[in-house]
């Protein structure tokens, strides 16, 4: 085994570790109170991150077990087998749990395990002015994945993964600031994790943050948080995503804008 593949495996190993850790927690919370709204956010979050790590290691194809047993989390089965949407929020944490366990099992196999492709040609960062360095490996990602689904007609994806970045550097320049002096701005009272997202970009351009792109983002758009759930027959266009894409690029540009 090469150096360079024994470090991801490694890398890859304590990103699991860490996620399935913070699995427990974001179960418990909703074991307390699955209505919470705070423990609602952290599940969407914890969520969307594991679905980053597997499409990692799983090479990026919707057919390695990785990705189908992440994608199997989400169902419920009917009495006749059949997979039907709706499962209960704290079967599917532990069900990711398990997916994320069996990840950690597979690291250790020579044959037949998750698929890790390491690129010697590194794109250009787009993310290095996002403060917490955690999140830009993330986010690379992220924004790989959503032009990706733009391009294969995956409207409701790409308009999806787009919000959920803007509102992932948003809410990074927003707790770089500090609740002090967006107060002196107007912003609510309460942690900055309990705004609706909404709330966080309308901060962010009352602090100088941001300036007023985010006007042109569509209503389905703005409610990108609900959509997607079970029994929403929300439509998003191609236009939707087009300028959930746009108006993502032009806030980047007001975060960094050396960019």
């Amino acid at each position: 085994m090469s150096e360079s593949l024994e470090a991801q495996i490694k890398g890859f190993a304590s990103r699991l570790d860490g996620l399935i850790r913070r699995g427990h927690q974001v179960r418990d919370a909703l074991a307390k109170d699955s209505s919470n709204p705070a423990a609602i956010v952290a599940t969407r979050a914890w969520q969307e991150e594991c679905g980053v790590a597997i499409n990692q290691l799983s090479g990026g194809s919707k057919a390695h077990w990785l990705a189908r047993s992440f994608s199997e989390a989400f169902l419920m089965r009917s009495a006749n087998g059949n997979a039907t949407e709706g499962a209960p929020p704290q079967k599917i944490v532990q069900r990711l749990l398990d997916v994320l366990t069996q990840a950690v099992t597979a690291l250790s196999r020579e044959d037949g395990g998750p698929v890790i492709i390491a690129s010697e040609n590194v794109p250009p960062r787009r993310f290095e002015f996002v403060h917490n360095p955690e999140l830009r490996d993330l986010l690379e990602k992220a924004y790989t994945d959503g032009r990706l689904a733009m391009d294969e007609g995956e409207y409701d994806l790409a308009m999806r993964t787009s919000c959920g970045i803007l509102e992932a550097i948003v809410t990074d320049a927003l707790e770089y600031k500090g609740l002090s002096e967006l107060a002196a701005s107007g912003a609510p009272a309460g942690k900055i994790a309990d705004w609706s997202f909404d709330m966080r970009l309308a901060v962010a351009e009352k602090a100088g943050l941001i300036r007023g792109g985010c006007a042109r983002l569509p209503a389905v758009a703005r409610a990108y948080r609900d959509h997607g759930d079970s029994g929403s027959d929300v439509s998003v266009s191609e236009r939707d995503a087009r300028l959930a894409g746009q108006v993502l690029n032009v806030i980047m540009r007001d975060l960094n804008p050396g960019r």
